[in-house]
């Protein structure tokens, strides 16, 4: 018996399928991925920023597709892009961001095909990024994102919480909430690791390591403890960082810049807690990868994971530096036996919640459902 998608052929459209697209592009990478276990041909098409041809390899069997950017890249203004769209004979397509170029051509896809057209804005929706560059999100609103929106046979949410900001934006209150899936989890560990903490991820204000400094400051810690802090963004972002590090001049705090395959895997499985006291996220996929490397986390609300303080896998650590400091405090106090129950909760996230077969299925059914001509709602 085939499966629902068997011989579909579903384009991922996004930004960036190079470090540039950050999380939204490893989410992407991965849904390619689980496309193409449930038999169905994935296709992938980005903005050439000079660095895409590089995640060809990794993507592989998917085809990357990369259109030139005319004008400036934070625009993405493609015009060969809708081209590839429509020679690719997709059935459905989905794509991943908005605020961009490509967002209009995804929107033109689905009128000149009449075919299923999926939006998954990832956390861009939210607030605190609405309120970000206020002026240029309003001309993309009109000069694309609405009528964009308006042709969407679906909206994705990865949470609860993105599809009140879906539908407070875009007036659609139908959005469809499946989270991403996280990597295959490695064995719950057995002893506690020693006293460091992670962050891993962007570069970016948002990410508000600014807080995470001066929380790690003011933070009565045992002597050995360390802060890693690895990532990558903007080149104003990163010197940004190394200048508020300099500043402080604190030995227990390393940056150590970007880590992505065996090297981020070997920081996931070394720390003891990763920290993300975000401002802003939509479902951040280094907090799947820590809970499968059984590792607990500190997460802000903005971090959208309710999922982890339910289940003893996570600690809310807040924004501000003081509240930061006092989750620090707390995570430090946590018994070698409270540790470990902490990381079997992660561990059962892994494996259950946010496991790939748990969001696979989800996901075939929803695009069974488009491809069958339904909406959600």
């Amino acid at each position: 018996m085939s499966r629902p998608l068997s011989g579909k052929r579903i384009g991922l459209l996004t930004a960036f399928a190079s470090p540039r697209g950050g999380g939204v592009a490893e989410a992407v990478a991965a849904q390619a991925r689980m496309i193409h276990a449930l038999g169905a041909e994935a296709m992938m098409f980005a903005l050439d920023d000079g660095r895409g041809d590089a995640a060809r390899g990794a993507l592989a069997p998917t085809r990357l597709s990369l259109a030139t950017i005319m004008g400036p890249k934070q625009v993405g203004y493609a015009p060969g892009q809708l081209g590839q769209l429509l020679d690719a004979g997709l059935d459905l397509l989905h794509l991943h961001g908005v605020w961009m170029h490509p967002s209009r051509v995804g929107a033109q896809w689905a009128r000149a095909t009449g075919r299923p057209y999926a939006i998954s804005p990832h956390g861009m929706l939210d607030p605190w990024i609405t309120a970000r560059g206020r002026w240029k999100k309003a001309l993309a609103r009109r000069g694309y994102e609405r009528s964009g929106w308006a042709a969407a046979s679906a909206f994705h949410a990865l949470t609860l919480s993105e599809a009140r900001d879906i539908a407070r934006e875009t007036g659609r209150g139908d959005a469809l909430v499946i989270a991403n899936a996280g990597p295959a989890a490695a064995p719950a560990p057995s002893r506690i690791r020693p006293p460091e903490l992670l962050y891993l991820g962007r570069i970016h204000p948002k990410k508000n390591l600014a807080g995470l400094i001066g929380g790690w400051r003011q933070t009565r810690r045992p002597v050995p403890a360390r802060l890693r802090i690895a990532g990558w963004g903007a080149d104003r972002d990163v010197e940004e960082l190394r200048r508020l590090l300099a500043e402080v001049g604190d030995p227990t705090i390393e940056f150590v810049g970007p880590a992505f395959g065996e090297a981020k895997q070997r920081l996931l499985e070394a720390a003891r807690f990763l920290i993300l006291p975000s401002f802003s996220e939509g479902l951040p996929m280094v907090a799947l990868e820590a809970w499968a490397a059984g590792t607990p986390a500190l997460l802000s609300q903005g971090c959208n994971l309710p999922e982890g303080y339910a289940a003893g896998a996570a600690l809310d650590c807040g924004t501000s530096p003081a509240e930061v400091a006092a989750a620090l405090e707390r995570a430090f106090a946590v018994s070698d036996a409270a540790w470990l129950k902490m990381a079997a909760a992660a561990h059962e996230l892994a494996v259950g919640r946010f496991s790939a077969a748990t969001i696979s299925g989800q996901w075939e059914d929803a695009y069974a459902a488009l491809l069958a001509g339904g909406r959600r709602g």
